[in-house]
């Protein structure tokens, strides 16, 4: 049976998860933090691979025409059939590339990174981290589209998005501050980070697919994991959409402090 606490706990997480994924501030690092502030504790399905997929279908809902529009255009292209669409197969070819080092990294050494870099201390510690980087790209306003895009700026982008696997550094946070650091737009570099982020979600799902079909406690915990998934899925829609606007006007410096002010709560409240 599922009590009002027990749905509670998991819509308010399910929120906490969809309100940070699309902005640089690491949702994991949050989850852990409400669980450890709170006394909660997530047993039986993958809770963060199932929230994080809501999370994709909300990235998927803003970005549906690009996104259509993107497959379109590389097919069309990789067919010869317009020289016009280059730049989308080759957006298309560098998002592969960029997804490489982290899938791999995460598949090789995904436990032993969850082992040496767990607790509350390495979270402050890459909190702090990435309000720097934050803090450092606030100001830059880059003039490199779509089409200005190389193939050493999809691998460095893709080696930022691994070194996120480190819990508390921010995933979309890292692959924003490098394509910035590159001279991307802002709307380019926040294009290709969320683009990238749908082969990773894709790929979690696919890994532990088995382990959500499967789980013994399904039946239990069916109804609080659709609730969460829901509640991620609304707040990663609305949140993504605030933070596209927040990129337009220029205002990562916000994010920057904020990371430094909760760095230093888990520092003085939580160790």
């Amino acid at each position: 049976m599922n009590d009002i606490f027990t749905l509670l706990k998991y819509a308010f997480l399910g929120l906490v998860q969809g309100i940070t994924e699309p902005i640089p501030v690491s949702s994991s690092a949050h989850v852990i933090i409400v669980q450890n502030l709170f006394g909660l504790e997530i047993a039986g399905l993958s809770f963060e691979v199932l929230v994080n997929f809501a999370s994709l279908l909300a990235i998927l809902l803003i970005y549906k025409k690009e996104l259509i529009q993107l497959v379109n255009h590389g097919w069309l292209y990789f067919r010869g059939q317009d020289d016009e669409y280059k730049k989308d197969f080759h957006f298309i070819l560098y998002l592969i590339i960029a997804t490489i080092p982290a899938g791999l990294l995460g598949y090789l050494f995904n436990d032993l990174i969850s082992e040496v870099f767990k607790g509350m201390l390495t979270i402050a510690i890459s909190l702090f981290v990435t309000g720097i980087a934050l803090w450092l790209i606030r100001n830059l306003r880059g003039r490199k589209n779509e089409a200005g895009l190389k193939l050493k700026d999809a691998i460095i982008i893709g080696l930022a998005q691994a070194v996120a696997l480190i819990p508390g550094i921010s995933r979309s946070g890292s692959t924003i501050v490098a394509g910035m650091g590159l001279g991307l737009k802002q709307s380019t570099a926040l294009k290709f980070s969320f683009f990238l982020y749908i082969p990773v979600s894709v790929g979690g799902m696919i890994l532990e697919g088995s382990n959500l079909l499967y789980d013994p406690d399904l039946g239990t915990l069916a109804l609080p994991y659709s609730l969460a998934f829901i509640c991620s899925l609304v707040a990663s829609y609305f949140s993504m959409k605030w933070f596209m606007g927040i990129m337009e006007r220029g205002q990562l410096k916000y994010f920057s402090w904020y990371c430094f002010v909760l760095s230093a709560f888990i520092l003085i409240f939580m160790l």
